[in-house]
């Protein structure tokens, strides 16, 4: 049988908390991965690439694993009731209910995070609490049938795990082989806690409006689940 996975799709999305996961899903034995939205038209995700779901919320069949990717474009994504109602209904069936980076948000504002642990980017981390979550600053964080990833490169972390958790290490460890993932940065300042405080500090300044933005909505969000 097929192991259908839904990764969402949406305007303004950050690609890689998509393409990221998606290269590995794609490895999964009997693997049937749909991009899945509204409609069918091309999505724009940040930076301009265009990306055309294959399925749409009324068509795509029940999923084995849901995926909520991350990027600037989720914010609206928090008080859209249709997409939250989605997510909702396929969460009941699947077996696995998963989030790469602020896609965490998402799974929130539909009511699936409260009192578990989990991890998103790391700006955005604090706002977990707001649906009664725990954040987790780790890159992959599991609790129960939910599986969270940090923000952006984690999603490759976080789709190995997964594979792991479904299917066992040798898969994980083939599919990792086989993308050559590797990673050696050429510097270590790929967290708040390591890089320099400065840069930090400029890195939030930079962030500071579509944050402030994110955080509003997160807030009315949490208010229509209390």
């Amino acid at each position: 049988m097929p192991f259908h996975i839904g990764l969402l799709l949406f305007p303004d999305i950050t690609q890689l908390d998509l393409t990221g996961p998606y290269e590995v899903f794609i490895k999964f034995p009997d693997a049937k991965v749909h991009l899945v939205w509204k409609t069918r038209a091309p999505v724009t995700a940040g930076g301009g690439m265009q990306i055309i779901p294959t399925a749409t919320f009324t068509d795509c069949p029940q999923l084995d694993l849901i995926c909520v990717p991350g990027g600037a474009g989720m914010n609206p994504l928090l008080n859209d009731a249709e997409t939250l109602d989605f997510i909702r209904r396929q969460a009941k069936g699947a077996r696995y209910v998963t989030s790469v980076c602020t896609g965490a948000l998402v799974l929130g504002a539909a009511g699936l995070l409260k009192g578990k642990r989990a991890a998103t980017h790391w700006m955005s981390r604090g706002m977990l609490s707001a649906f009664g979550a725990t954040p987790v600053a780790e890159r992959v964080v599991i609790d129960g049938n939910i599986i969270t990833g940090g923000g952006v490169t984690a999603g490759i972390d976080f789709a190995l795990t997964v594979a792991l958790e479904a299917f066992g290490p040798e898969l994980a460890k083939t599919i990792q082989l086989g993308m050559e993932y590797d990673p050696h940065p050429p510097f270590d300042a790929g967290s708040p806690e390591r890089a320099d405080p400065a840069l930090v500090a400029k890195t939030r300044d930079a962030a500071a409006k579509r944050q402030a933005d994110r955080l509003a909505a997160v807030t009315a969000a949490a208010a229509k689940l209390s």
